[in-house]
């Protein structure tokens, strides 16, 4: 890299990061749960913890729900967040608006049986967690 053209490299590589963080915002904010469903995802994550450490650990799930349970936890282990706190709504929300997301693709893979047989709350926590991914919902029909 000589003179401007490194330049112009670093400056396009900040740019497009800076535009990635960005896109990454918006999704947070479409998928986030609406009205008080956000504050119940929050008070159910300890159990949704344990739920996915439970999950990850499973072995008669499919290896990608599984890698994609262990790149969750490790995502939620990592000190630094994607969305400074700083942020309205997403500073503090963007961890429960993330597993929300990961639950949701993982139910759709894994199913609701192993969801609800490694639950460790309650049956109303349960109905929140259902409610929170949508499983409350009937599926489309194809």
């Amino acid at each position: 890299m000589t003179g401007a053209w490194g330049w112009d490299l670093l400056i396009g590589i900040a740019v497009a990061l800076l535009v990635t963080w960005l896109a990454l915002l918006v999704v947070l904010a479409v998928v986030r749960p609406r009205g008080g469903l956000l504050r119940e995802a929050l008070r159910l994550l300890p159990d949704v913890l344990r739920l996915i450490r439970r999950l990850a650990a499973d072995r008669d799930l499919p290896r990608g729900v599984r890698v994609r349970l262990a790149l969750l936890l490790a995502y939620l282990a990592f000190p630094l967040d994607l969305v400074p706190d700083f942020i309205p709504v997403l500073g503090y929300a963007d961890d429960a608006i993330i597993v929300v997301a990961v639950l949701r693709s993982v139910v759709r893979r894994a199913g609701l049986q192993a969801v609800r047989r490694h639950w460790p709350g309650t049956d109303d926590g349960f109905a929140a967690l259902s409610r929170l991914t949508g499983l409350d919902t009937p599926p489309a029909p194809p």
